[in-house]
């Protein structure tokens, strides 16, 4: 039980991480979720929202950090 402990923790600092993020983003005035490829549409009481851009420019960094993560690992 105690590496499940460690696991919950460790996932719950990294959604806390990725909150603040998300509020510094917001603060910053840079507009994830609106960005020009992410679909939306929009009806009487329903939106369906599609973040394409979004997530391929999040991909893109995750993947970046992760590559110079395993540099200086070697």
């Amino acid at each position: 039980m105690f590496g499940l402990g460690r696991i919950l923790i460790f996932f719950g600092l990294l959604l806390v991480v990725i909150g603040v993020v998300v509020i510094l983003f917001n603060r910053l005035n840079i507009p994830l979720g609106r960005l020009p490829g992410d679909l939306t549409w929009r009806g009487r009481g329903w939106t369906v929202s599609f973040p394409l851009a979004t997530s391929i420019l999040i991909s893109v960094l995750l993947t970046l950090l992760l590559w110079v993560i395993s540099r200086f690992r070697r």
